[in-house]
């Protein structure tokens, strides 16, 4: 790869101006050297540093992504978009694992003011904690005082930019969607009780079915993810369907029902929320509802870019997508 010497070489100037021109230097560089010096760069195939121009700036132009767990595609999904509009700007991202701990995400902020980034997005539910929820608004608060740009995907409580999924309706539309299959005996593996996420889609499927004069479905609680599916599912009984509020606990759920002998869906229905990429090619295909999530990732990045209009929220609907993973009942 060419380096920034054999521009400046090529050009016929110094090193110094090279870097003044291609690194981004306040200092002005005269049109007919800028012009040399761009012209030996495409010639060389030069590809600008954008992590040194990174550290001359003071971080001026990272991206801190704080995100509950990476090694969840629904999160990777999201990372991705926004990664794709950061390149898109020629922008750094840092990208932080919160591992659902919401001391770590308040503390993320704040080292991510103390770096002066220029931008932090925040993707994941809520807590149902107003405490916690007060003290990273206020470390937000303090971060955008000092000009730095803010959004959220997840639920507006943050007093931010913020693309909101539409979990309830997503959940409902999915109830109404079973039950035209025929289903009357209903189980939810709800997540944890404390994730806002979690809640709204139980909820949400829950009323749906109480507007159809259907029996209330059995709740079990667990953590938001594999594990968390696997054993929740565990202890379902009586059900002829199973919604598990994300795809992750969906996979644990039909895990859990291949170990006990217990075949999807001739003998239970299995429906998830998200429509994971990673998760489309199961075996059978798994019923879910369909969030845009790169899409999501990347419209956050945007709200938080884009010149001051005051705060934004942006509500994202979900598809329904039946799949093998349910069947209709005779």
């Amino acid at each position: 790869m060419a380096t920034l010497e054999d521009v400046a070489r090529h050009a016929g100037v110094s090193l110094a101006t090279a870097s003044r021109v291609l690194n981004g230097s306040t200092r002005q560089v005269g049109a007919s050297l800028r012009a040399k010096v761009e012209l030996a760069a495409a010639q060389l195939g030069y590809r600008t540093n954008v992590a040194a121009q990174t550290l001359a700036k003071g971080a001026s132009n990272v991206i801190g992504l704080v995100v509950h767990d990476l090694t969840d595609p629904y999160f990777a999904a999201l990372a991705d978009g926004a990664m794709r509009v950061a390149e898109s700007q020629a922008l750094m991202v840092m990208v932080g694992t919160t591992h659902r701990d919401a001391e770590r995400e308040i503390a993320f902020v704040s080292t991510l003011n103390a770096q002066r980034v220029c931008a932090v997005l925040l993707a994941g539910s809520r807590i149902a904690d107003p405490h916690v929820t007060r003290r990273l608004r206020e470390e937000l608060d303090r971060y955008r005082d000092t000009g730095g740009r803010v959004a959220c995907v997840g639920q507006d409580l943050l007093g931010v930019n913020t693309v909101v999924p539409s979990n309830h309706e997503g959940a409902a539309a999915l109830a109404r969607a079973l039950a035209e299959l025929g289903h009357r005996r209903f189980a939810v593996l709800a997540g944890p009780p404390g994730l806002i996420t979690a809640r709204d889609r139980v909820a949400g499927f829950a009323g749906a079915l109480d507007a159809l004069g259907l029996p209330a479905p059995q709740v079990v609680h667990g953590s938001f993810d594999r594990d968390g599916g696997y054993t929740a599912a565990s202890q379902v009984s009586g059900a002829t369907c199973v919604f598990a509020v994300n795809d992750v606990m969906a996979v644990g759920a039909l895990a859990a029902f291949r170990d006990r002998g217990i075949r999807v869906p001739d003998d239970v229905s299995v429906a998830g929320f998200d429509d994971i990429v990673t998760l489309r090619d199961l075996v059978p295909a798994l019923s879910t509802v369909r969030l845009p999530l790169a899409y999501m990732g990347a419209r956050a990045l945007e709200l938080a870019l884009e010149e001051d209009m005051g705060i934004r929220v942006e509500s994202v609907a979900g598809e329904v997508v039946l799949r093998e993973s349910t069947r209709e009942l005779i």
